[in-house]
């Protein structure tokens, strides 16, 4: 079997070699790059343990983990907090079983009550599931205007009336006016915001693979924004935020179409809309887009529980919290935010 080691969060040399491997492995993604460790741990202050299998000093394996420990949300070992997709990317079953025992072991040592992997593909039929999620992704053809013709109908009027609005994009190098639109947006929604500076971290940590992009109205005032990730020939928008105006001026339609159009140009080759839950208006505006839903695959080991968590909007238990965040002054959510959502993940 391999032999498993844990990435050191000051090895840089070895973190390149791990990137390399992600880079290289048809069954990674952007979530396991090295660089979320420094995140998981600056940002969140989450011990982490990005766990590699090598064989003769070739890794074969990686597997990124965060042990998030909260009083209200539980204690459990996830791979990874705050991403979409995670769990082993491997070159062989070798290599992945061995990740996955060392997983286990980590996960009963720190007294964790469940291990997650979220992985695209199953691996584990006999383990317990969360079938909540799906995700889209489509291919981005060669050529913008059959890219356009692709939307159905109704939505591609959207997309017109945002251009005939005459809105207009720009790339921003910083997250300000990105973050005003987001915090705002998920305060609407009686959600915490994460912190400025885990957006700011983003951009310091994956540089030109880190992205925003700004939708503005004639007059100059931004309208909508996204922050996308750029993973080989993929995009993947990532985080956004509306003005509550943006509705009127089909701004939100207009940004994706605006995205898809400037990655058609780049020459990327799949649009990946991310992570929805079934049921929830973002998986019908996928929908509407031409995207079919793809299930996710979070299996779970679980320990000190009798059935996997329900840590999301969806549940019940959270509708009190949603309402109250809701009415809570904007300034207020924001400085408290960050301290609610780090355990969420």
């Amino acid at each position: 079997m391999p032999r498993v080691n844990t990435l050191a969060p000051n090895d840089t040399l070895t973190a390149q070699r791990w990137d390399a491997f992600v880079l290289a492995c048809p069954t990674s993604t952007f979530f396991h790059r090295a660089g979320w460790q420094i995140l998981m741990r600056e940002v969140f202050r989450h011990d982490t343990y990005f766990l590699y299998a090598e064989t003769d000093g070739r890794i074969e394996g990686v597997l990124p983990l965060a042990h998030v420990k909260s009083m209200l949300f539980g204690n459990s070992l996830v791979s990874l907090p705050f991403a979409v997709y995670g769990g082993v990317a491997a070159v062989n079953a070798d290599a992945a079983s061995a990740l996955e025992a060392e997983a286990q072991r980590i996960a009963q040592r720190v007294g964790a009550a469940h291990l997650e992997l979220r992985h695209v593909d199953a691996r584990h039929d006999d383990w317990p599931q969360q079938d909540l999620y799906v995700t889209f992704r489509k291919a981005i053809l060669p050529d913008e205007e059959a890219n356009m013709l692709a939307i159905p109908r109704k939505q591609r009027a959207m997309v017109r009336k945002g251009i005939k609005n005459g809105l207009r994009s720009d790339i921003d190098p910083r997250v300000d006016r990105f973050f005003a639109l987001y915090a705002d947006n998920v305060h609407r929604h009686g959600t915490p915001a994460l912190p400025k500076r885990y957006f700011e971290a983003l951009k310091t940590q994956f540089g030109d693979d880190c992205e925003v992009l700004i939708i503005s109205a004639p007059d100059g005032r931004a309208l909508s924004s996204v922050l996308s990730f750029y993973f080989r020939d993929e995009v993947l928008p990532y985080y956004a935020g509306d003005d509550e105006s943006a509705r009127d001026l089909a701004a939100n339609d207009f940004k994706y179409w605006e995205l898809m159009r400037l990655s058609c140009a780049r020459g990327l080759k799949v649009f990946d809309y991310g992570r929805s839950k079934q049921g929830t208006g973002s998986f019908a505006f996928k929908k509407n887009w031409g995207f079919e839903p793809a299930p996710l695959h979070y299996e779970y080991c679980l320990y000190k529980r009798d059935a996997v968590p329900q840590n999301n909007p969806a549940n019940a238990k959270f509708r009190l919290m949603i309402e109250a965040w809701r009415r809570m002054p904007i300034g207020l959510a924001n400085w408290l935010g960050p301290y609610v959502v780090r355990n969420l993940g």
